[in-house]
């Protein structure tokens, strides 16, 4: 496996695949590569997890 230029959809930078997180994604299944970059993919986490304490949800 060689490491993947991708553009994020999100903020249209791009970034690298490499092959430890090709192996990662493949060890669990995971059949789409990531479409958003490391940075969107943590503020998209942290958007989510704040969505989800600020509805009430109960976390514990």
């Amino acid at each position: 496996m060689a490491d993947k230029s991708i553009t994020c959809k999100d903020c249209g930078s791009e970034f690298i695949f490499n092959e430890s997180e090709q192996a990662f994604y493949k060890e669990k299944g995971f059949e789409n590569e990531p479409q958003r970059c490391p940075d969107c993919r943590a503020a998209r986490k942290q958007q989510r997890g704040n969505r989800n304490y600020n509805s009430g949800g109960n976390r514990y």
